[in-house]
């Protein structure tokens, strides 16, 4: 017997069809002699029904062997059923088996992960992903992958982009994080590093005149265990010859359009809002916001001076976020706001609330009635509710408010979490000040190239230099990074002279680059949006971790392959690596 259906297929109009099918044993029951077998594979459920009657006794005898998860391949004819399963694609018929055939056994599963969202803490999860796999809801996510990641391969080839594969054993170059590295056997001493991206080798790519560029990208970074990442990721890296940023989004927006259309067979807006990075900052106290929702932060540090109240007037900047429907709110319910407002960094969070049309409680007592009408203006409450105020830094004040805004958000479900919202985030600036380091670090990278007009600033003033350079945010979170490519050897060495970098060093880690750009290398731009977010958005999950098949945990470790490990004595010598 071979397997000639799936058992998600069959339909009522396969009746008197003789087939095989091949899966796992989902579940099964004995009714009175009957026994009904729910025939599991990733495609669907199939109902076999084994009746002594009509079977042979040894077929029988197998199925009183048969437990959950066993595979088994059967044949039978397909029927229809009198009372249909409508929960079911298949629900309509049921398999009359003729034969049964055992191909493997299963001990009992160490967690139930037939119902598509088990409970089972994430490490047993991860230790038997294979068997997490098997759920229905990580099939799907898998599919959902699969697909996207295929429309976007047929999209850009449809458009004369070639995907071409670059060195996973790569230089270690300065490119923000910590790299990977791979000590060389035939070269003692020296190291390979894991690509952080491809970045280097795509612009090589665009010297060497290959004009439209794509490749699914795996990159490497070696960061601390915290938030939602993972050691290796997925990016869709894209590059161009002779473009502009306009032509960039217009491919960007048609691709995520083709890619939600093909693989959730949903239709997203066709153009996406934009914003520049100063706007986003302002109105919403982060470069990734989540445009589902209004709430945004209200400015009065040009009338600060006029309070009579010390944490206002003395601060460098004021801003505060209105927030309908929570003027019911206990004092101990605020103190959780504020908490969170001081975890971020804030000394406090001041607060009044605006009952019919006045404002009272918290810091009201220090308001003037001018004041008070001036914040009402602002605000635009139409109902009672709250306001919160950032008074700080303009750092701490975007910070504190603009998470505030998200947790709020959240909490009120403000927003429809099935719905995609996209924007656009342009116009950063090309560097921001380590105040600890004492130097100018690389916003987005080092090969941004700054605005025409910004570019003699380099030497006098890298803080108000602007960088052609943009974030693809969808739902508050950063899918993509992409910018203007630097293609002149002049300008990438003063960028590297901003960034503090030794001549020595240049030389050293970007002296192949510099030569490249000697030999007629052409304007140039693209963007690497992250597959593992975007599917984890497409397919409603919390973690990047639910729509990758293995994924390290939260620590960066493997439970299933208990990776990493340590290697052998002579592993190590063979190396020319001795431990400390």
């Amino acid at each position: 017997m071979k397997r000639n259906r799936t058992c998600g297929e069959l339909r009522k109009s396969d009746e008197g069809t003789i087939v095989t099918l091949s899966g796992w044993v989902h579940k099964y029951r004995n009714l009175g002699g009957l026994l009904f077998l729910d025939l599991r594979d990733r495609y669907g459920i199939t109902q076999v029904i084994f009746d002594p009657e009509v079977v042979s006794s040894e077929v029988m005898d197998i199925c009183t062997k048969i437990r959950n998860e066993y595979v088994v391949t059967v044949q039978g004819i397909v029927n229809v059923k009198p009372e249909p399963n409508k929960n079911l694609p298949t629900g309509e018929i049921e398999i009359e088996a003729k034969k049964i055939r055992i191909e493997n056994e299963s001990e009992t599963p160490p967690f139930n992960f037939l119902n598509g969202s088990s409970d089972a803490r994430e490490d047993k999860r991860l230790e038997y992903r294979y068997l997490d796999l098997r759920s229905e809801r990580m099939t799907r996510n898998i599919v959902i992958r699969h697909k996207a990641t295929l429309a976007v391969r047929q999209f850009l080839s449809d458009r004369g982009f070639l995907e071409i594969e670059t060195p996973t054993f790569s230089k270690s170059t300065p490119e923000g994080a910590r790299d990977y590295v791979v000590p060389s056997r035939l070269f003692p001493g020296s190291f390979y590093a894991l690509p952080q991206s491809p970045q280097i080798y795509k612009q090589l790519l665009m010297v060497s005149g290959f004009d439209k560029y794509f490749q699914i990208a795996r990159c490497f970074r070696d960061e601390d265990a915290r938030g939602d990442r993972q050691p290796e990721f997925t990016q869709i890296d894209i590059e161009k010859s002779f473009t502009d940023q306009e032509e960039i989004f217009k491919l960007t927006e048609e691709m995520y359009y083709d890619m939600f259309l093909k693989a959730l067979d949903t239709k997203i807006e066709s153009k996406f809002v934009r914003l520049t990075y100063h706007e986003s900052m302002e109105k919403y106290g982060v470069d990734k916001p989540d445009l589902r929702f209004g709430l945004t932060l209200k400015n009065i540090t040009d009338i600060k001076d006029s309070f009579d109240f010390k944490v206002i007037n003395s601060a460098e900047h004021v801003k505060f976020i209105a927030v309908e429907g929570l003027e019911g709110l206990s004092r101990k319910q605020i103190k959780v706001y504020e908490d969170y407002a001081i975890h971020l960094g804030a000394k406090g969070l001041a607060f009044v609330k605006y009952i019919d049309g006045k404002l009272e409680g918290g810091i009201s007592k220090f308001l003037s009635e001018e004041n008070m009408v001036e914040i009402i203006k602002r605000s635009e409450l139409t109902k009672n509710g709250i306001i919160f105020f950032g008074a700080d830094s303009t750092a701490i004040v975007n910070k504190v408010l603009g998470n505030l805004r998200n947790k709020i958000g959240k909490e009120l479900e403000l927003y429809d979490p099935k719905e995609f919202k996209f924007c656009w985030i342009t116009d950063f600036p090309m560097f921001e000040f380590n105040d600890e380091e004492n130097r100018w670090e690389a916003m987005h990278h080092m090969f941004t190239m700054p605005r025409e007009c910004d570019i003699e600033k380099l030497d006098t003033n890298p803080g108000e230099v602007l960088g052609i350079c943009y974030d693809l945010v969808l739902n508050g979170v950063e899918l993509a990074s992409g910018s203007i490519r630097i293609h002149d050897e002049n300008i990438q060495n003063k960028v590297f002279r901003t960034l503090g970098l030794p001549q020595e060093e240049i030389d050293e880690k970007f002296g192949f680059m510099l030569k490249a750009f000697k030999y007629g290398a052409p304007p140039h731009g693209g963007i690497a949006p992250g597959l593992d977010r975007t599917i984890q958005i497409m397919c409603g999950e919390d973690t990047i971790r639910e729509v990758i098949a293995f994924p390290k945990a939260k620590n960066l470790n493997c439970p299933m392959m208990k990776a990493p490990s340590p290697i052998s004595e002579d592993q190590l010598n063979e190396l020319n690596i001795k431990l400390k």
